[in-house]
């Protein structure tokens, strides 16, 4: 039995490799990003209109007042996606742009449409009539003033989010270089597991196997369904492993059968295979009897998981969660803090993932609160909570006020 701190620690040192592959940008979203990406271009392309209004050069109202206007000839319309090339722009001279249209070279400013005036009439707009002083660069948006070329748009190692797809796509980069997903294969096991959903009440509905592929739909791995293993399924389970050694396969997981009863085989099964890394068993609630395993020589590792659910995706959670992180290249999984709203006790050498809800006060500030139920069996409190609360071993009492770990259940935290 080890601590959690120590457990971690093997994770990192057991990290197996993963390549790379090109996709399409606009396919991006969630994957990680195998390389630094840098803006091929200046965005924007061309100086332009950041209101619609009228462009025209801001020297020529130097000396303008109520009591000394100036009438500004209009040359023409320039909208969005118009070539802004003018003939001849003479002094006094003014264009009417659109939103997003490029301003002549000659013009550095442009005057909103809803202070222009209109001469003679606002029915024939033959010119405007400015009568004041007119800043320069107001309403202008200058070429790559968002991005220049070779800016940084993301470091490697981020999991891309639909913000940065939207920059991809504005910025003109058709593919990108990211980490291929994970291959997961996955098994449940024992003899009480039903796929069906009418069952005897000695049975138990398969639960884990569709709690994780569900986490797969749109992150970080591809999720390979192995089915039920049966009591008696030993043999069979030293095949799998045996065939899948050589296949595309990255990680094996199990779900049960990793205690110490008669029927859990999975430690027994996995010590016959050279090892370079094993852990067995961790001062953790609920999981304790988590199980990991990394084959020498080869880039594959098993996770074994226990069977209750709760166990299971708190196991997957903290364990199996950031060891993917680890492999894709992603930096470390930072918590956010929230105040402990009771008192809470625990054993002092325990590490507790505990089910809690995450609310906010008046005043914004983040109260995290330990439900009721945190049996391992209890489904119930697991879907009323929206946060997992890490409780550190090394401590028994955790004061009301006090900040506490958190964790968002269904993947890993977004914070830099």
């Amino acid at each position: 039995m080890i601590r959690y701190t120590k457990a971690k620690k093997i994770l990192i040192k057991s990290k197996i490799k993963i390549k790379s592959e090109l996709i399409e940008s606009s396919k991006s979203l969630n994957r990680i990003n195998a390389s630094d990406i840098y803006s091929p271009v200046n965005y924007p392309a061309g100086t332009n209109a950041a209101f619609d209004g009228f462009a025209i050069n801001s020297k020529e109202t130097k000396n303008l007042n109520k009591n000394n206007t100036q009438n500004f000839k209009i040359l023409k319309t320039i909208s969005a996606g118009d070539n802004p090339k003018l003939s001849k722009v003479k002094k006094f001279d003014a264009v009417e742009v659109m939103t997003g249209a490029l301003i002549p070279k000659f013009f550095d400013t442009v005057v909103p449409i809803e202070k222009i005036i209109f001469y003679p009439n606002n029915k024939v707009k033959k010119y405007i009539t400015i009568s004041k002083k007119i800043k320069k660069n107001q309403h202008i948006r200058y070429v790559g003033s968002d991005y220049k070329k070779k800016d940084l748009i993301i470091k490697k190692g981020t999991i891309i989010q639909a913000s940065q797809v939207m920059a991809f796509k504005t910025l003109g980069i058709k593919n990108i270089k990211v980490k291929k997903k994970p291959n997961i294969l996955f098994f449940s096991t024992g003899n009480e597991i039903s796929n069906n959903i009418k069952i005897h009440n000695w049975k138990v509905r398969n639960s884990n196997s569709h709690y994780i592929k569900s986490l797969s739909n749109n992150f970080l791995f591809n999720f390979i369904d192995g089915g039920i293993l049966r009591d008696k399924d030993e043999k069979f389970f030293e095949k799998k492993i045996h065939k899948n050694i050589k296949s595309k396969i990255n990680i094996i997981i199990t779900s049960g059968a990793v205690s110490a009863g008669k029927h859990d085989f999975v430690p027994l099964i996995i010590k016959k295979f050279n090892l370079s890394n094993f852990f067995k068993g961790v001062f953790i609630r609920p999981g304790k009897p988590i199980l990991f395993a990394k084959l020498k020589k080869i880039e594959k590792v098993i996770f074994g998981l226990p069977g209750n659910p709760i166990s299971s995706s708190a196991c997957f959670r903290f364990f199996v969660y950031p060891y993917l992180l680890n492999i894709l290249g992603v930096r470390n999984e930072k918590p956010f803090m929230a105040k402990l709203k009771d008192n809470y006790s625990k054993k002092r050498n325990l590490t507790k993932f505990l089910k809690a809800k995450l609310t906010s006060t008046n005043n914004g500030i983040l109260e995290i609160q330990v439900l009721k139920g945190q049996e391992s069996f209890r489904v119930k409190s697991f879907v009323e909570s929206n946060v997992w609360g890490l409780f550190k071993d090394g401590k028994a009492k955790f004061r009301k006020g006090e900040l506490i770990e958190c964790y968002s259940p269904i993947g890993p935290n977004m914070i830099s």
